[in-house]
């Protein structure tokens, strides 16, 4: 009865702490968006541009698509590679080490 009671009591734990850090995400989210508007509205105000309200700094998902696109493809993630495969045959010498033969039993009755 203690295995259980002391199972319940981690169980709990475990749930409040993902709930808590869950919590805690979502408000570092909100207010990280928040900080960067306020921000940016803060910079267009040095610069003489005036905001009236938070349409014109939306940008479109097709212009945001078009910017993360355009990233990816300026980045060489990879080398250039031909498309030629060779296969080499190397010829190894007998050991009993890799014979899997020798490592099976049989049982018979």
């Amino acid at each position: 009865m203690e295995n259980i009671s002391q199972g319940i009591n981690i169980a709990i734990t475990g749930y409040i702490i993902v709930f808590m850090a869950l919590v805690l995400l979502y408000l570092v989210f909100t207010f990280l968006w928040k900080g960067l508007l306020f921000k940016t509205k803060r910079k267009l105000a040095k610069s003489g541009k005036v905001i009236a309200d938070n349409k014109d700094l939306h940008i479109s998902g097709e212009v945001t698509a078009a910017i993360a696109m355009a990233i990816y493809l300026s980045r060489d993630l990879h080398d250039e590679e031909s498309d030629v495969l060779t296969i080499k045959r190397i010829s190894k010498t007998y050991s009993p080490w890799n014979s899997k033969i020798y490592g099976m039993r049989n049982y018979r009755k």
